[in-house]
């Protein structure tokens, strides 16, 4: 066992050498700044602080599995436009990848990150500080023992901190580890490069009928990059994960789940329209109910949440309260309003797979009052509504776009 886990540790190194990932070419850093959840600093704000975290005040993020930085570059710049005292530090074991993040940070003039090769699993000797967040995505899974990675993440989490994780989801990857298990037969002992080679061939003569082909939300084999095929499938350790399968995780850790992203696509009336069976499924406990969901979606090829620690002091999500201010993701108040008033229904793509949600009561005229200055009671006077009718009539619309991750709360105007 110990031998086996040795070759597979080695050749998850030599895979990110030769292929780091997700590609990127520094110079993009110029034109653009790649965002995403989770570890969005104003969505883990919402999620993990109550939406009131003061991030010109000092805030410490660790991105265990840094890669070619995605997650560290966006903290970094949103940490460094809300002031100097955020800080973020990079763990990651392949050199290659971490020279690619070092890149992107020097053409953006960064200077608040500290990098460090290594694993996450080399955290209890390295002596860090506690850490306010973690960010740790696409890289639990190919863990030999992600209970112990996990637990290591735990262990540099400050009590009234949280994380933000991404795991694979079993559904949605349906016809990916059939392949994988021929690959490793078709390609062992060859180079990175002749099994992308040879990857490449068995695609395209692979049946139709393969559940590969079958599935329609996959498609990373299809960009034409070899990083993307070979994480999807050439990987030498990879798992998955069902709904009840992260809660195990995550509780054999000591941690809570705050909410998994996008919430809407974890709540089982999202497609349930028969009347008796949403009643049912209302009765359920939250677990239950996202585990039903995620059987009944059946497409969520990954696993995106927020974490706590059980018992400790982090303030959880941010309530629809008169204080708040509401504000949106992408800041289109007007032309979401125009499509909110001109529609019956909403569609929203997840993984390509259209969802259609019916628009709630005076959604566009809530969402035209937002404009992230405003406190929901600052709406609430311009509409001259009491609070209690306020609530009752946009707070339907409130709760439609912030399950689809669109609309947010904080307690400042910044």
């Amino acid at each position: 066992m110990a031998k086996g886990k040795g070759r597979r540790d080695k050749a998850v190194k030599r895979q990110y050498e030769a292929l780091p990932y997700p590609p990127r070419d520094p110079k993009d850093e110029a034109a653009r700044l790649i965002e995403g959840s989770p570890s969005h600093l104003d969505e883990l704000n919402h999620y993990l602080f109550a939406g009131k975290r003061d991030f010109s005040q000092s805030f410490r993020v660790l991105v265990a599995g840094g890669g070619t930085g995605d997650a560290a570059i966006m903290l970094a710049q949103h940490l460094a436009d809300r002031g100097k005292a955020g800080h973020v530090t990079y763990l990651d074991l392949s050199t290659a990848s971490r020279k690619v993040a070092e890149a992107r940070a020097k053409v953006r003039g960064l200077e608040n990150i500290e990098f460090i090769t290594g694993s996450l699993l080399d955290l209890p000797t390295l002596k860090l500080p506690l850490f306010d967040y973690i960010d740790c995505c696409g890289v639990l899974h190919h863990l030999e023992e992600p209970e112990t990675g996990l637990a290591a993440l735990a262990a540099s989490l400050a009590d009234d901190g949280g994380m933000g994780l991404m795991v694979y989801a079993t559904l949605g990857r349906t016809g990916v580890y059939p392949i994988q298990n021929a690959l490793r037969v078709l390609t062992e002992d060859e180079s990175v490069n002749g099994q992308v080679k040879l990857a490449k061939s068995l695609l395209i003569d692979l049946p139709s009928g393969n559940w590969l082909n079958k599935n329609k939300v996959l498609g990373d084999h299809k960009l034409g990059e070899d990083a993307a095929l070979y994480d999807l499938l050439l990987h030498p350790r990879d798992r998955s994960y069902l709904v009840p399968e992260v809660l195990e995780l995550i509780g054999g850790a000591g941690l809570d789940l705050v909410s998994f992203i996008e919430p809407i696509r974890y709540e089982p009336e999202t497609y349930l329209k028969d009347t008796e069976l949403r009643k049912r499924a209302r009765k359920l406990d939250d677990g239950v109910r996202a585990a039903l969901a995620e059987n009944l979606s059946g497409t969520i090829k990954t696993h995106t949440f927020y974490i706590r620690k059980t018992g400790g002091d982090a303030a959880g999500p941010a309530k629809f309260d008169p204080e708040m201010i509401p504000f949106l993701k992408d800041d289109n108040a007007e032309a979401l309003s125009r499509t909110l008033a001109m529609r019956s229904t909403l569609t929203a793509h997840f993984d390509a797979e259209p969802m259609t949600f019916d628009v709630p009561e005076g959604a566009a005229e809530f969402v035209l009052q937002i404009d992230g200055r405003k406190s929901l009671r600052d709406i609430q006077a311009d509409i001259s509504m009491t609070w209690p009718n306020f609530r009752a009539r946009y707070a339907p619309t409130y709760k439609m776009l912030q399950g689809l991750n669109l609309l947010w709360l904080k307690s400042r105007r910044d």
